[in-house]
This record gives C-alpha cells, structure tokens and sequence, in this order.
C-alpha cells in the first residue's frame, strides 16, 4: 500500500475533484455527528474549521492506494483508513473517505483539516515518516502487499491522465495531475530554467507557456496535449499550487543556476565522457546509454526526433540536468564520428589506449584489496599480504569482477586471449607500485598513532602512563604495541617508531586483539578530543557509544571533563543513526519517545530546548536535539504526562541491571540484522536486547527466531561436551595426569567487522572487563 499526504490552505477544490469524480463512492465520514450527512454539508464544515487558524497547511489530502490486483471490499478499506487517521494523529479531526475506480488500482482520498475545534494546529512535523510506519504497520495488520522500501532508481513513471474530456474543470482532474507530475520533477531534479522544466515534463503530456504582464512579473501556464484529440485549457501556475506559479519557480532556477557546485558538477561530467571516449574505438550510438551507466554509472537519455538521436541528456546523480551541449562541443556525437560514425561496427575497446591500460591497471589493484578484505585470516597488512600475492591468487577474484567483465564484453572476440594475457603481464608492475603506495601509507598511519598518542598523553585525556604499564591500553585502543623501545602496529613489525620508554612493566598475557572497525572509531574520538578534527566529522558513527565496552580499563581512566565531551559527542552519533533505523516504527512523537525509551535514552526539557540523556553515561551528560526535533516532540498534546511516564521504563531497565553496553550492543546488532551474533548473545550470553517490543518481534518474524533456534541447538551441543570434558578431566585428575582445563568460550562483544575467527593470540576474549 501507497500512502500520500498533500496540505494546503483551501480545501475546495480538492473537496470538489474527490467528490465531483465519476464513479466515486463516500465509504463514509470520522467525527462527524450522523453518516447520513450530505458532501456539501460535510464540506461547509471542514471549511470553517480550517479557517480558525491562518496556518497555510491547514487542509490534508491523502490517498491510500493499493498495488495492482490487490482488493479490499468497502467495510475493510473504511477500517482501514480510519486506523491510519487515529495513528497519524486525526483521528479526532473531521474527515470524509472517498473511494475511486478511475484507475486500475483500488485506492481512497481522505480530505481532512489540520485545525483543531478550538483554532490550535495539529503537529504535522515528520508526518511522511509516520506516515510509512503506519502503512507498514497496516500493512502487516491486514496482509497487505508491502509497498517498497528502498529509492528507486527508474525514471519517473508516466501518470495516468485524467478522463479524456476537452474543457476539463482546473478545479478537478487535470489540477491534480499537474501537481503530482510537477512535484514530482521538481522534487527530483535541480531544474533551471522553464525550458528544461519543459523538457522534462514532455513525456507526461504537459505543455508550459511563460508570460510576462505589464510590469514585467514572469508568471508561467500549463496545460495538457495528448496528441490524441484530448486537450485542456492552460491554467495559471498559482492556481496549480502557490510554489508552482512563476515567480517562484523563477526564484528556485536562479539558486540551481547560481549555485558553486554546477561548474564542478559539470567539470566531473565532461572528465567522465571523455575518459570514456579515451578507452573506446568505436561506439554504437545505442550502445552509449547502456555504455555510459556499466562503466561510469552515469544515467544519460538518448534525445531521439522519431528514429534519429540528435544527442542525450545526463541525469547526474547531483539531481542536475546536463544536455550534452553544455558541456562542450567536443562531446556531442555530430564532432566525434570518430567514434560514433562508423556505421553498424559494433562497440569496442581501444586495446592500444593508454586509458585501456590504465583500466587493467585498476582491475589488478582493486582483484588485489578485495583478496585481503576478504580473507578470513587478515595476517599482517595489507601491504604484506600484496607482497605475497601471486597472479593465480587474484584470478577467481579478476572473473568476480564487474570491471573486468566490463572490459571483456566490449573486447573483440579474436583479442580476448591476448587481452587475459596482457593483465597477466602488467600484474607483477601493478602489485610492486601498490606495495609502494600502501607501505608509505601505513607507515605514515603510524607515526600519527604516533603524535596522537603523544598529544592525548600531553593533555591527560586518560589516567595512564609508564607506572605500572597502563600506557599499554591507549596502544592497544589504537592498535599498536610497544617493545624494544620501539612503537608498531599490534599484528605486524614492518614498520616501527622509535620510543625510549625503557622496560615497561607490562602483564605477560596483553589484552586480545581488537579488530580494525573499532580501533579506527576509537582513533577519531580520540583525534575529537585532542582537537585535531571537529566532533561534526562524518565518520563518528553509532559504534562510539560502545567504546567503554571494548576498552572498559582505558575509558574507567579517562579524564572527567574529557569524559563528558565524549559522552556528549557519543550521545549525538547514536541518535543520529537511531532515528534511521525507528523510522518504519514511529508513528508520532509518544513513539519517538517510547523507542529511545526502550533502548534506555531518555529526553528532558530545559530552557534551550530538548535534550537526550542515557543510563549508559553519566546523568550530567546530555546532547542537544535539532530544534526541528525539540519542535516535533512540543507538538505533543500530552507532553508533560510522556515525559512523566519515561522513568518508570527507564528506572525498570536500570533494576533488572540491562544499563550495561551489552544489552544496548545485543539491540543494536539486531537492528543491523545480524541475527546469528544476536542468537549467540541471547543463548550463550544471556544477553537481552534493550529494544522496543515491536521492533524485536519484527526481527524475531523477520529470521532471529530461526537462527536462535539453531544457536540453542548449538549451545545445547556445547553443554554436554563440556560435561563429557569434565568428566574426562576428572578421570585424569584421579590417575595423576594434568588435563586441559582451559577451554575456547564465545565471544559476543567482537564488533560486527570482526570474524570471529580472527583471534590473533591467546586469551579469552578481546580484553573486556566488566
């Protein structure tokens, strides 16, 4: 099920087009004092409640529409629509149900008001993601066909026009087609000019004419020519929508069209066309669309007058349009019939390029990275593991390749051995320059490990230093070690930096290996909180939080004042990527609160606005919501009583002992889908989710249930061989011989990078405490 929300400031003309259709049925009307009511009554009273307040959102339109071949009868689609008005927030709101069967798929239009009987406004902020959680809410309710989920990448699809007729009303069909068509492209591109905007909304049968009144105002027109004898009057911009007239749309062109970025945008597009014509000899003018997306993935449209490509258009993934024109006149198929003019030649690589030879190049280096990431056992780094690569290591990865494939498509047949064979060639060049290359970056990678270690030492960020060894857990938090007066990296003695530290007094057995995902998080809180990068930087993710749980004797020393900055900063980062994942379950701000809730963050309200607070930092920390968000929770009619009601939840995690990391990590996995580490956590680990209810029955449907019923299986196996082992060590035990009594436990804490297979030297586990 689809679900749309338009607003608006008249209710009018939405009020005539949803009930003036032909072949519409009322299903029924919501807080209305009699069913038996006619339109225009209905009408006359959702007019002057709206006009108690001078919002310009003050009238709702919204349809509900369900895919092709699905049905519902009228009784259900009523039910329906009326649970998804009482979960956005309507359900006290006058509102009528309409049902249409203009199309092929079934669908309602719900017309409501936004206004409330004593003249305040309902709390609109994030209504589009509620409004996806409560269709997928609906959805699963009543076995409904899930809508998609991911962006879709295909043009816009052609609208169906309104019924063919000739002088079609503005205020019925005709309106609201515009309005989806022209949002719709205006939403999806950075358009500058209204001739590119006519371009664009060619294919959907809108036709614009610009005109300018006496005193110079630009103001625009549209209207409708199917070419097949249906045509409409042109209406005015305003009367389409008032950000849709011309003035306005003028006003978003010249931003698009002065904006520092489109010299950039369009710099990077012509170093890509060119780059492509480099590496081909000849190319089918056909082939150009599919050539430009496989290689570059650029998405052009080929310009066609019948059968006749006069040249194409870029669709650049800045949202902006290109015509191949203005990029330059080198570029346009009619200058270059060096390539494109010559005749039915099929498209081929220039194997004699130099841009051919830079392409194999790329493939042998990328076929060489890819092998070490994914190796299950990373020994050392990855320049060492380039140093001991041979050709026949890298070949099932080269045939897994898209670019490879890439490039034998288009090599003629005749040339493809010799193709293989010249990779083979220029492999031994390739892997010795990338050795090069990756040996100065990882030796300039530790010498600032380096000066890191020595501006955190410098401003006392942790408690730790030569007495007694502590030094040891900043090396180990950014995956270095010491010995012999010499600093390198924790699984490889390639690369070194001299610190005479003397003989420090470290334990025999150092902490376990941490793996890569979490040292280098731990390495930008750090370089944060020495000042040598902003709190803001795009790489700080979710997993900062969960540092105190991988390096809990090294964030147990760490400065107070440093503490509650990175609290702070932590504190930030998870919400972020929190509020992502909450989206296909939070149907209105009570469900914001409640989903943090049950994570174990909580939200207070001070002078500056709303702040979110853990149980799993100190209670002085906090971090600051956006002031949208501060204003989406304020929309609450019951605010105090929610945020009342948080302590209970929040005082009842912390009395069962689940405001420990662990449980927030169990949670957090789960969220990323990781059900077989989640299924170890809950049966191995007795570690349960800090997670709302909803949401752990979505991932228990969704596969946890399947894979905790093989983990208890497992575990179950696990049990028993330890008793049989026991047994065994005491039947040794009684005859004098010294049984093993060491035995390899699970680990749950590894962060999702790590394998856990990777365990580098001996412990027990990656050096927690808790």
């Amino acid at each position: 099920m689809i679900a749309k929300i338009i607003y608006g400031e008249t209710c009018t003309g939405t009020l005539n087009y949803v009930l003036g259709k032909e072949g519409m049925q009322v299903l029924g009307y919501g807080n209305t004092f009699s069913q038996s009511i006619s339109p225009k009554f209905f009408g006359s009273v959702l007019y002057f409640q709206g006009q108690r307040n001078a919002t310009k959102n003050r009238y709702a339109h919204i349809s509900l529409n369900l895919p092709h071949g699905e049905h519902l009868d009228d009784k259900t689609f009523y039910k329906i629509s009326e649970e998804y008005m009482e979960n956005m927030g309507f359900g006290h709101q006058p509102y009528v149900v309409v049902r249409h069967t203009d199309t092929k798929h079934e669908h309602v239009h719900i017309v409501t008001t936004t206004v409330k009987e004593d003249g305040k406004v309902l709390g609109i902020f994030n209504s589009h993601i509620r409004s996806m959680a409560t269709r997928q809410l609906l959805e699963k309710k009543y076995d409904l066909k899930p809508a998609p989920t991911t962006k879709r990448k295909e043009q816009l699809p052609v609208h169906r026009l309104p019924q063919l007729q000739f002088t079609m009303n503005a205020e019925k069909g005709t309106k609201y087609y515009l309005q989806d068509v022209l949002n719709s492209i205006n939403q999806k591109y950075k358009v500058r000019s209204f001739d590119q905007l006519a371009r664009l909304v060619k294919p959907y049968h809108i036709e614009i004419k610009q005109t300018k009144n006496e005193s110079g105002r630009i103001g625009v027109k549209y209207g409708l020519n199917n070419q097949k004898g249906y045509r409409t009057n042109f209406i005015n911009g305003s009367e389409v929508h008032r950000n849709l007239s011309g003035p306005k749309l003028q006003k978003v062109f010249d931003i698009h069209s002065k904006s520092k970025l489109l010299p950039m945008h369009r710099k990077r597009l012509l170093k890509q066309l060119e780059t492509t014509y480099d590496l081909f000899q000849t190319i089918r003018p056909h082939d150009l669309q599919e050539v430009l997306k496989d290689y570059q993935d650029i998405d052009i449209k080929l310009d066609k007058n019948e059968d006749v490509i006069e040249g194409f258009t870029f669709y650049d993934k800045s949202m902006y349009v290109f015509r191949a024109r203005e990029l330059g006149k080198n570029v346009r198929m009619q200058n270059r019939l060096d390539i494109f003019g010559n005749g039915d030649k099929p498209t081929q690589i220039d194997i004699e390029s130099k841009q051919f030879r830079l392409e194999v190049q790329k493939v042998i280096q990328e076929a060489l990275t890819t092998s070490y990431l994914k190796t299950s056992k990373q020994n050392g780094l990855l320049s060492e593991h380039i140093g001991d690569m041979k050709f026949k290591d890298i070949v099932m990865g080269l045939l897994a390749s898209k670019k490879y494939n890439f490039l034998e498509r288009y090599i003629p047949k005749d040339k493809r051995t010799k193709f293989r064979k010249v990779v083979e060639n220029v492999f031994p060049m390739v892997r010795e320059r990338l050795y090069e290359l990756e040996s100065k970056k990882e030796k300039q990678t530790l010498e600032s490990k380096f000066e890191l270690i020595g501006k955190i030492l410098e401003k006392d960020v942790f408690d730790v230093g030569t007495k007694q060894g502590s030094v040891r857990l900043l090396f180990q938090a950014l995956g270095v070690r010491y010995h012999d007066n010499k600093l390198s990296f924790t699984l490889s003695n390639k690369h070194t930096v001299p610190v005479p530290l003397g003989h420090l007094p470290f334990p025999e057995r150092m902490e376990q290996y941490v793996s890569a995902g979490f040292v280098r998080q731990n390495h930008l809180i750090l370089e944060m909180l020495s000042e040598q990068s902003s709190e803001n930087s795009p790489k700080m993710t979710a997993s900062a939080i969960f540092l105190p749980m991988i390096f809990p004797k090294l964030y147990d020393r760490m400065n107070p004042d440093y503490k509650k900055h990175y609290e702070s900063v932590a504190l930030g980062s998870y919400v972020k990527n929190a509020e992502r994942m909450h989206a296909p379950f939070e149907k209105s701000p009570k469900d914001y609160i409640a989903l943090f809730n049950a994570k174990g963050f909580y939200f207070v309200k001070g002078e500056k606005g709303f702040e979110v607070k853990s149980i799993y930092t100190d209670n002085r920390t906090s971090c600051p919501l956006p002031k949208r968000t501060s204003q989406y929770l304020s929309s609450m009619p019951d605010l105090n009583k929610a945020l009342k009601e948080q302590q209970p939840v929040i005082n009842g995690l912390v009395e069962e002992g689940r405001n420990n990391h662990k449980n927030l990590w169990a949670g957090h996995l789960m969220e990323r889908g990781l059900y077989d580490k989640v299924a170890f956590l809950l049966t191995a680990e007795k570690v349960y989710p800090n997670l709302h209810r909803e949401m752990v029955q979505h991932h228990m449907d969704n596969g946890l249930r399947e894979s905790m019923n093989l983990a208890s299986v497992r575990q179950t196996n696990i049990q028993q061989n330890r008793l049989l082992r026991k047994g065994a060590y005491a039947v040794s035990s009684l005859m004098g011989g010294s049984g093993k009594k060491t035995e390899e436990v699970y680990n749950g804490f590894k962060d999702e990078f790590t394998d856990f297979t990777k365990s580098k030297r001996k412990g027990k586990g990656i050096g927690l405490s808790f």
